[in-house]
């Protein structure tokens, strides 16, 4: 898969993230663009998708800062910058195990203005 580059918008934040070479990222990719209403769960957000897909083998709770991740139980895109309720210290953690299938390189930590009910596009940037 060729490097895939994707802009979130969430309220008054824009920022681009790079895909990793995954069948998630591929699936996502796919399904662009997307339109949804961001929900807040500490230091991230997340949002309903319309895609359907299991856990890979590398899913894992622990994450890092500004990666961008699909959490299959709730067929969801989630976007981390910090710690949620499930972190047991300052680290970003998903509420159970999530595909990471991009980085956001810089100022995640923006994505904290952005409030429950807000909306969100994901676009391919060609």
């Amino acid at each position: 898969m060729p490097e895939h580059r994707v802009r979130i918008s969430a309220g008054r934040v824009s920022k681009i993230a790079t895909l990793t070479s995954t069948a998630t990222a591929q699936a996502v990719w796919d399904a662009l663009p997307i339109q949804a209403r961001a929900n807040r769960w500490g230091d991230e957000i997340y949002f309903s998708i319309p895609v359907e897909l299991d856990e890979e083998d590398d899913s894992r709770e622990e994450v890092s800062v500004g990666d961008v991740a699909y959490w299959p139980p709730g067929s969801a895109l989630c976007i981390f910058w910090g710690p949620t309720p499930a972190s047991h210290t300052n680290e970003p953690r998903a509420a159970s195990a999530v595909n990471v299938f991009g980085q956001v390189a810089e100022g995640a930590q923006e994505f904290g203005s952005v409030r429950s009910g807000e909306a969100v596009r994901v676009e391919r940037v060609e």
